[in-house]
Formats: C-alpha cells, sequence, structure tokens
C-alpha cells in the first residue's frame, strides 16, 4: 500500500483512506453491524490505515461501529473523527464551546476504544466560538495526551490561518472531486503554503463518478441526496457529459471510472488522501486499484482542459439551507 504524509505533520497514513460515514447514516438504513465490521477489517487487510467517522454520524452509531472494528488492530491505524455538531430537539446545531468538545472527546474515546485519537476535527466552524478558543482547547487536550493532531471540516481559509497560527493543524477535510473543484481556487494554495494536508471527502462526487447512476436514479427516504440539487433528475441528466467524458478516459486505461476519479485527485498533490466510501467488498478493492492506475502529465492536462468545457448542473447544497452556510466560513 502507497503511503502518504499529511502535511508537513509527519502523520502517515494510507494513500487512500476509507470514509465509514455512509455505513450507518446518510445513505439510506444502515448496513448490517457485521458485514460493515467484517468490511473495516477487509480494508486494514488490504492495507488501508486510514479511517474515518465522526460524532454525529448516527449520532454516536458510526463511531461505536469503527471502534469495535478496529479494536484489533490498536496501533497499527489511524482513526479521524469529529466534534462540534450536536443534535439539540431533532436538529443538528454548531456547538464548539469548549465544556462542549471536553465532553465530545470523551465520548468519542469511549465509543472508539482507544486512549488518543488520531486526527480530531472541528467538523463545522461555529461562528458563536472565536476558533482561536477551539484552538486553545485543543492544545490542552494535546497536553493531556487525548489527542494526536487536529484539522478542521470546510472551514474558510481565513478560520484555517488563524486556527494554524494558534495550534499547527495537520489536516483540512472538504469535499474535491472531478464534479466539485472548488477547493483549487483558494484552499489548496493555503494550505501547500501552510503545509497542511487535504483530506477530501465525497471524490466519487457521493456515487455520481463511479457512472452508476443515471436518469433513473431513486433513492430511500433517509438519503441524503434526494435533497442535493446537483441529484435532481434535470441535473442528473445533464452532469452525464461529465461521466461519459470519465468512461472514455477509463477505457483507456482498462480502468473503471471510479478509479480513473481517484487517480485524478491523487495526481493533484502528494499531500492529497481521499476518503471514498462503500458497502461493498468489491468497491472497496475497486477504488484501492486506484493507486495502479498512473496519468501521464499529458493525459491530466487533456483530462483538465476538457473539465474545463463542461458546466457543472445543480449546487452541492440546498440554497439557503444549514448545509450550505456552514461551509466557508
Amino acid at each position: 500500500m502507497q503511503k502518504r504524509q499529511l502535511g508537513k505533520s509527519g502523520l502517515e497514513v494510507s494513500a487512500i483512506g476509507l470514509g465509514c460515514m455512509g455505513m450507518s447514516y446518510g445513505y439510506g438504513p444502515a448496513a448490517d453491524k457485521k458485514e460493515m465490521i467484517a468490511l473495516i477489517r477487509a480494508a486494514v487487510e488490504l492495507g488501508v490505515t486510514f479511517f474515518d467517522t465522526a460524532e454525529i454520524y448516527g449520532p454516536y452509531v458510526n463511531e461505536e461501529l469503527v471502534g469495535e472494528a478496529l479494536a484489533p488492530f490498536k496501533g497499527e491505524v489511524v482513526i479521524a473523527t469529529k466534534f462540534g455538531i450536536q443534535m439539540k430537539d431533532g436538529k443538528q446545531v454548531l456547538d464548539s464551546k469548549p465544556e462542549t468538545i471536553r465532553h465530545s472527546v470523551e465520548g468519542s474515546l469511549k465509543r472508539l476504544k482507544v486512549e488518543t485519537i488520531d486526527l480530531y476535527y472541528q467538523h463545522r466552524v461555529d461562528p458563536n466560538v472565536p476558533i482561536e478558543e477551539v484552538a486553545g482547547v485543543i492544545q490542552d487536550l494535546m497536553r493531556e495526551g487525548k489527542i494526536r493532531h487536529w484539522g478542521l471540516s470546510e472551514a474558510g481559509v481565513q478560520t484555517i490561518r488563524r486556527a494554524h497560527a494558534v495550534q499547527p493543524l495537520t489536516a483540512v477535510q472538504s469535499e474535491y472531486s472531478l464534479w466539485w473543484r472548488s477547493p483549487e481556487e483558494e484552499l489548496l494554495p493555503v494550505l501547500e503554503e501552510l503545509g497542511i494536508g487535504f483530506v477530501p471527502f465525497s471524490p466519487l462526487g457521493k456515487g455520481f463518478l463511479t457512472g452508476t447512476i443515471d436518469q433513473n436514479a431513486t433513492f430511500a427516504e433517509s438519503d441524503f441526496r434526494r435533497m442535493v440539487p446537483r441529484f435532481q433528475l434535470e441535473n442528473i441528466t445533464a452532469n452525464q457529459v461529465l461521466v461519459e467524458l470519465i468512461k472514455q478516459i477509463a477505457a483507456e486505461h482498462r480502468a473503471t471510472p471510479s478509479q480513473i476519479a481517484l487517480a485524478w485527485l491523487l495526481a493533484q498533490k502528494p499531500w492529497i488522501v481521499p476518503i471514498p466510501g462503500t458497502r461493498k467488498r468489491e468497491r472497496l478493492e475497486e477504488n484501492l486499484g486506484a493507486l495502479e492506475v498512473v496519468l501521464t502529465e499529458e493525459e491530466w492536462q487533456e483530462l483538465n482542459d476538457a473539465l474545463a468545457n463542461i458546466d457543472i448542473a445543480g449546487d452541492r447544497y440546498p440554497a439557503g439551507s444549514d448545509f450550505a452556510n456552514r461551509v466557508g466560513q
């Protein structure tokens, strides 16, 4: 398994990680727990050492799943989890008050069955708590041995700079893929400047870039994609032009669309570590196969040139929603 370092932190992980959220949250009914434990352990056997979860996924059940699955591999894997979103009266609310962070870290340690959290992200920036105050709490938790590294998720570049000045960040997590390239504008240059690693979630466009979602796709009531503008019928239809391009390149490489999408991401920077999620072993193996796909400089440039002429239809979050308003703060 190829390894990568997240920025200048010294944290080394497998070049592709495993996002575990969808196993129990966000993409329809939760999968069978025993099957997901087997899948996570299969990932370890295949060389994956980087696993991503969060307190709010479930809430709590995803951390419990990851903790049980990875209990036999203590010291061999890196687990990332997140704080800062709480469930109150059935609704997600931002809460990064110092006492809430301390309560969250204790809960995560227990559910993950570890003594130290390898990588602890603020899930979304809390506008009511200065990021410097959050960073100060993280510093204290590091001194206490409860956290090794910390990061931010979906934060804006000014917040990243302010946080990093207090306690250096190891990683920033945000959406990034062939159909969401916004991080290239401001985020990636700042991360490179500061020596911070980047962990793209939804690197396969929430499944769209696999080439398996078309005009006939249906989503369960509890599937997050039902509310995503990009998964409305007219936008699924309009965005097939991107999938066709990826399929064409995949055929030339005797690869799958997923492998091309991941190979493209990996080629961007050596400190980028995508975390595709799946519930199936064959998809896990397929995703890891992206590490064997090498795009030449010429192919990479041709792909980028072609992408520049494709307009992606639909936003990634509904306009005005909490999801949209919490990004880039």
